[in-house]
């Protein structure tokens, strides 16, 4: 623990670094850390801080930096953060007007988060294997071609393409249609549909094709991963390699939903750094949050970005997003 004067010095060099990206001197913290203390008093404070790990002087003659150690205090010492009015303005008019399907709103929802932080904004969607059909249509496209749309009760519309038989007629697809709902409504696409038998050879082979789409949908189906704002990512870093290295890992969807499922389940809310476990992620930090449709976990979001990270604009916009997006998806279960 340090005490109350330490903990204002480390916080000024903190919030100056985010801001500046340069080494803070005891000169600025003088003013920014509101204590009443002498230059020389800064200076030993400064020191200690350095021997303690919670700052760095990466030249001899210039100021401090934080360390992760040292990000790891201010942030477990912050308090509540609060939005901008402005931007919690923002979200509340985004989530009014937000009327689409679910995908869309997740990928609309992970590019509002970029812009209120100037992060990459990520949303886990909700597991297939909680929603279950809704509706079912099969619709002719011309020649042999049709698409199957299924409508799921989490707001998803999948969608498949499917090759019938030539001499299927547009009674074969309705019925097919007409079947398919009696028999999947209210399941999963988990759930290992059976397609059911009507007797009529036309039907019956939409039908199967239909279910062996789902089947396949269901076995290749994860939580997807909408990324917005990968280009911001880019300009936080300097090194090619690094920035690489990072875009390279947002499109990996399984790793991305891994770790922020790990992290959630480790009771964090902030990785910094090398605490995210991820090495392409070690000179980053990850704020994230679940949200919860009437009352259960369904998915989550954050934001990614430098460890030098604005963190309680961060910590703010992903609480009122996060509440926000779970409010709005629990009103659309209801419809």
């Amino acid at each position: 623990m340090l005490d109350e004067r330490k903990s204002a010095i480390l916080s000024a060099i903190v919030e100056e670094y985010i801001q500046t990206a340069q080494p803070v001197g005891s000169s600025h913290v003088a003013s920014a850390a509101r204590v009443a203390v002498s230059s020389a008093t800064i200076r030993n404070d400064m020191a200690f801080l350095e021997r303690e790990g919670f700052l760095h002087q990466p030249h001899t003659s210039a100021g401090r930096v934080p360390t992760e150690k040292g990000y790891r205090f201010f942030v477990d010492h912050l308090s509540e953060p609060d939005l901008h009015p402005a931007q919690a303005q923002t979200v509340g008019s985004f989530f009014d007007r937000t009327h689409t399907q679910l995908e869309q709103m997740l990928h609309e929802t992970s590019r509002l988060l970029s812009k209120l932080t100037s992060y990459a904004g990520v949303v886990v969607g909700p597991p297939r294997e909680t929603a279950t059909v809704r509706s079912v249509q099969v619709v002719g496209l011309g020649g042999r071609q049709a698409i199957v749309v299924v409508v799921l009760s989490n707001g998803t519309v999948a969608q498949h393409h499917l090759e019938v038989d030539a001499e299927t007629t547009e009674v074969d697809l309705g019925a097919a249609t007409a079947l398919l709902n009696r028999a999947l409504i209210g399941q999963s696409l988990h759930s290992s549909p059976v397609a059911p038998i009507t007797g009529d050879p036309g039907v019956d082979a939409v039908v199967e094709r239909v279910v062996a789409a789902i089947r396949h949908r269901a076995e290749d189906d994860a939580q997807r991963v909408y990324v917005g704002g990968a280009a911001n990512v880019a300009g936080a870093f300097s090194a090619t390699e690094t920035v690489r290295s990072v875009l390279s890992l947002l499109e990996e969807q399984y790793v991305v939903v891994g770790l922020i499922r790990e992290l959630l389940g480790r009771g964090l809310q902030v990785a910094i750094g090398t605490e995210t476990g991820v090495a392409p992620l070690a000179e980053c930090s990850l704020v994230v949050a679940p949200y919860t449709v009437d009352g259960e976990p369904m998915g989550s979001i954050g934001v990614l970005g430098p460890t030098r990270m604005n963190y309680p604009q961060a910590l703010a916009a992903v609480a009122v997003v996060s509440r926000s997006l779970g409010h709005r998806l629990s009103e659309g279960s209801e419809s």
